[in-house]
């Protein structure tokens, strides 16, 4: 009887042992099932998931930590945007006054509205987060319809980012 105990020790201790640490993943605290979570609750689940995996550490992210992370997406589809603005502008390619209020458009979503929204999310205000998102959302749709297609990837990107960004901001106080 003495001798079953080491052994049923030594086999228990075999088996734990012999699990592969990719059985253990669930036991971390913060994965990617809260990306997962989070994204399920927005208009576009994969540019979600797409735009903030895009990101280092965004697997450890708090609720908030993605919020930022959709934010700071957003900045970087506004300055591509602007770039193709200016390329098209340049150019001399698509209707100038259209391209101009584009222009004046995503300047102020990159100088005002974005920065709102990153202090908004660092004050923990959900809300006013969601409302710049929101406006920024509006202003590519209204872009799109101005600019009739010569903007279209871009507007559509900005648009769908800064909804996704809308969608997790509202998330901070509503859950």
């Amino acid at each position: 009887m003495t001798t079953s105990i080491p052994l049923t020790l030594f086999f228990f201790l075999f088996i734990l042992i012999s699990i592969p640490s990719s059985h253990c993943r669930s036991f971390q605290i913060n994965d990617e099932s809260l990306i997962v979570k989070t994204c399920n609750k927005t208009p576009y689940v994969n540019v979600c998931i797409e735009a903030i995996k895009s990101r280092p550490g965004s697997a450890t992210a708090t609720l908030r930590g993605l919020a930022e992370i959709t934010v700071d997406v957003l900045n970087g589809k506004v300055n591509r945007a602007l770039d193709k603005i200016h390329d098209l502008q340049s150019s001399g390619r698509g209707p100038r006054q259209w391209l101009d209020s584009c222009e004046k458009k995503y300047n102020t979503m990159k100088e005002v509205d974005i920065p709102k929204a990153i202090q908004a999310l660092k004050r923990g205000d959900g809300e006013g987060a969601e409302n710049v998102a929101k406006g920024a959302a509006k202003e590519a749709t209204n872009c799109e319809t101005e600019t009739r297609g010569s903007l279209s990837s871009q507007n559509k990107s900005v648009h769908d980012v800064a909804t996704v960004a809308q969608a997790v901001a509202r998330q901070l106080y509503t859950n």
